[in-house]
Parts: C-alpha cells; structure tokens; sequence
C-alpha cells in the first residue's frame, strides 16, 4: 500500500480551496465505500433495531464497576484506640501494640483487615489493583484483534463479558491476597476489550444519524456503572468485601446472555470479511421499509474490501505495517497515556484527600454526567485535534493547583474539575479515534489506544499508594504527564464532519484528496 499520508505535525494553513470544497472532495473520494452502501440500508432501521445497539452498550456499566471496585474493597478500613496508650495523632496503627487498637467497621469489610496487611508495603498494597491492569494490558494485546478478524465483534463481546463476570464473582470467594490478585488478572484479562468492543459495535449497528447518540449513550453507561458502585458499596458497608463482587457481577452475567440473544453482529464488519450474505439477512431484519435489500450493490463493494488474511492478528499486521496508520497511531497512544494516568489514577487517589470516600468518589463520578454532556457538545460541531488540546490542558493545570492547596473543600473542587476535563477528554479521543481508523482495523487500533490508557492506570495504583501522607505529589505527577502528552494531539490529522472509511485503500484515497486539496 502506497504511504500517501503526509507528515502528520505538518498542517499547512495555506489552504486553496475553502474548508467546503475540501470535504467535498475528500466525501466523493470514498462514494463507492460500504459506508455509502450501508447507509441506506441502516437509515431506516426501526427503534427495535435502535434499541438493540443500546444493549450493545450495556457492558460499558460493569467494565466501569470492575475498574474502580478497588477503591472500596482494598481501601484501609477506620480504626479507634481502646487503650491509653494509643495515641489517635498516629496515621495508620502500624506502629502501636495490637491491644491498643481496634478496626471501627467489621474485619471483612476490606481485604486489609480481613486479611490484616495494613502494614504491608505499597507494592503489596497496590499489587490487586495492577494486577488487574496488568490483565487489561496483556488481554488488549493478545483479544483485541478478534473482533477484527475471526470472532467478529458480537461473539467478542459475549465471551469477553462474560468471562469478566464469571472471574469477578470467583473473586468473591479469595482465601489469600496471592489468589484475589491473580483473580482480579483474569478479570482484567478477560475485560480488556469489553469496553472497545461495545463501544465499535454499537456505533457500527447504526446510521450517520445516530452514532454520535449512541456513541454518548455509551459513556453514560460508564457514569452509570461508576456511579452505582458507591451507593452498591455504602449500602453493604458494614458487609464483607465480598459482597460488593457478587452483587457487580451477577448482573453482568444476566447482560452477556441478553447480548448473546438479541444484539446482532455488524453488517459492516461482516462485508469487510466477505461474508457478504449473513451481512444481507441482518441488513432485512434491521430495515423498518420494506424495500429489497441491494444484494448487487453490497456485494460488489464487498468484494473489494474482503479482508487480505484470515488469521487472528491479519488486522494487527495491517495496522503495524502501514506507515501512515502506524504514526497515526502512534501519536494517539502517547495521547492517550496522560488521559490514562488521570482518568483512573483521580479515583484511586481520592483515599489520600481528607474528605468521605464515598461521597468523593459520587462526586468524581456524577462528574462524568457533565463530561458525557461535553463530549456530545464537542463531537457535534467542534474541531477534535483543538479540543483535546484544551482538555488535556485544562486538567493537567488543575491537577497542579490541586498539588498546591492543603485540603478541604476547595482542593476537592478543583481535583472533580481535573477529572471531568480527563473524563471529556477520554470520551473524545475514543471518539476520535473511531474517525482515525478504518473498518477493517478499527476495533484493533481503538483497543490498543484503550490499553495505553489502561497503562496509564496501570501505574496509578502504586503511585496513589506511595502518595499516602503526601498525596500532593501524586497530583503533581498527574498534572505534568497529561499536560505533556496532550500536546502531541497536535500531531494528528482533523476528522471533524467526515465519513468513515472501511478499508486502508478508501483511507489511502481521502490523504490524497487531502493532500491535493491542501498542497
């Protein structure tokens, strides 16, 4: 395939042709896509169809649920002096006699307690709460590119979903810390590409009209699932740790039936493969008109986007192999990192302010409603590479002021502003790189922007345990990894009001345009 894509941080300003004329000839480029093609057949699909690519978006509640569950279940439960020789000035009890002090809330309310690591070192600390990142990044390296290639990305999510929910209600029955780490692994493992995989799916099952709809509706089922989880977990408070797994995951288990049931595969993915038939009958079953489905028409611009190779990582090669797409991509994981570290570690470290944990964390999470509301503002009629300039901006000179102020109300203000400028920030590079990419790569190439900022949470855990006592630290660190990162933004091409393209040929054709339009 021909590099055709220019450098990607050279903008040139000195356009020919307006900004109108430029979308139109980069529009005509892809006239004879699948997406033209599939267009009139999902323009018309019925609320029953609408609905069933809302399911689709389902996972994304308990993917929030499994990500943040830490946060209660590992957190130090509050304890109390019983003897004059213990002094309550001490932070943690580690230092006074064990007569001397007594746990305020049952033992089983936290793995610290029930299993008495309250000492232990922040390694050991924060080891379940990286195991489980660990797991997102070695699943998203080797799951995410199933759904490109053999599985598809209805049989992805069904058995990704799943198995997360299993491995999370087998949590609930850890003996030792060694155990629930390596549970919380296979948890991560299993849900590393539940989220990419909802979120491309579900955009997919519908027309231009609704994917900015539903592409929002999907991160309002993150606030959901985020928002949920404090009031879950403050009505078992008193309860064991356990408890909180079962009632996440029994839930989750009941959503990858229903997905399983009634959410249909992609017709998109199912042209790019070839398999140009099961993509007609789920085209006849979505249609509201009764018009014949143009078996002639699909047919033949399927033919030339079947997919080069049939194995599991073809999608991956693809993506790797193509120069243009490569530096596109990277760009945007570099991105995507700062955002990471942000997003999941302002959670994590809410243990280190001096407020409520669960009303810090349903403050942080009610933030991600506004976030949401932001997102759709932004994707509906604003520039992406500028927008997540700003945000990353925005939250890294946040989180800095935040370092500064000693506690209080006013430093948990600017740290929820911190987070919905994360938060906004993360909804948009998804959406972002949902435009980046074509069919044939593009669940493979969000999953790897995904696990970047899963690696990015990664690293917060240890960095909120060590930041105990001295969390301001931690915020500094925030603050300068995304405001630097978040320039790289810079480096990446505008996708703002134009269509998706479904192979690298169509995606090859629109740079050149592109580039003609803008010597």
């Amino acid at each position: 395939m021909a590099d055709a894509a220019p450098l990607l941080c050279s903008h040139n300003n000195g356009n020919n042709r307006s900004a109108h004329e430029s979308l139109q000839s980069i529009n005509r480029a892809s006239s004879n896509s699948i997406d033209l093609a599939i267009e009139r057949h999902l323009g018309d699909a019925g609320a029953r169809h609408i609905l069933r690519s809302l399911l689709a978006a389902l996972p994304w509640m308990f993917d929030a649920q499994q990500s943040f569950i830490s946060v209660f279940t590992d957190a130090p439960p509050p304890w109390h002096c019983t003897s004059p020789s213990c002094s309550p000035s001490f932070s943690t009890p580690c230092n006074l006699p064990p007569s001397s002090w007594s746990y305020s809330l049952p033992r089983c309310v936290s793995i610290v307690s029930e299993w008495s690591i309250h000492c232990a070192s922040p390694a050991l600390l924060g080891l379940p709460a990286s195991a489980y990142f660990a797991g997102c990044l070695v699943g998203g390296f080797l799951l995410s590119t199933l759904a490109d290639s053999r599985l598809g990305r209805k049989a992805t999510l069904f058995l990704t979903s799943f198995a997360m929910s299993i491995f999370a209600a087998l949590t609930a029955f850890s003996s030792n810390i060694t155990v629930y780490a390596t549970l919380r692994f296979a948890c991560g493992f299993a849900r590393s590409t539940v989220g990419t995989t909802a979120f491309v799916l579900s955009t997919e099952l519908v027309s231009r009209r609704w994917r900015n709809t539903v592409s929002i509706f999907n991160f309002f089922c993150f606030t959901s699932g985020f928002l949920s989880l404090p009031a879950i977990a403050y009505l078992n408070r008193a309860s064991s740790w356990r408890a909180l797994y079962l009632w996440t995951s029994i839930p989750s288990i009941f959503c990858s039936i229903l997905i399983y049931f009634f959410v249909h595969e992609s017709p998109r993915w199912l042209l790019v493969k070839g398999r140009t038939e099961e993509a007609i009958k789920t085209l006849r079953k979505v249609s509201a008109s009764k018009e014949e489905v143009n078996s002639a028409e699909l047919a033949e611009v399927a033919a030339t986007a079947e997919a080069q190779s049939k194995d599991a990582f073809s999608a991956a090669r693809i993506l790797w192999g193509t120069p243009w797409a490569f530096r596109r991509l990277a760009v945007v994981m570099v991105v995507c990192f700062g955002i990471g570290m942000v997003y999941y570690g302002m959670p994590l470290n809410l243990g280190n302010l001096d407020e409520n944990l669960y009303l810090s964390v349903t403050l942080n999470a009610l933030a991600e409603l506004p976030s949401s509301l932001a997102s759709f503002v932004i994707v509906g009629g604003m520039n992406r590479r500028s927008s997540t300039m700003v945000l990353t901006s925005s939250s890294g000179i946040c989180s800095l002021v935040c370092a500064a102020m000693i506690g209080g109300w006013p430093e948990m203000a600017v740290e929820v502003a911190a987070f919905i400028a994360a938060c906004t920030a993360f909804d948009l590079i998804l959406l972002y790189g949902l435009e980046l990419f074509p069919t044939c790569v593009r669940n493979t190439a969000i999953s790897a922007m995904r696990q970047v900022v899963v690696f990015g949470g990664a690293v917060a855990p240890l960095l909120a345990a060590e930041g105990r006592g001295k969390g301001f630290m931690t915020f500094v660190v925030f603050g300068l990894v995304i405001l630097f990162t978040g320039l790289f933004a810079y480096c990446l091409p505008e996708t703002r009001s134009i269509g998706l393209t479904d192979t690298m040929e169509e995606e090859e054709s629109r740079l050149k345009v592109a580039k003609e339009a803008n010597p």
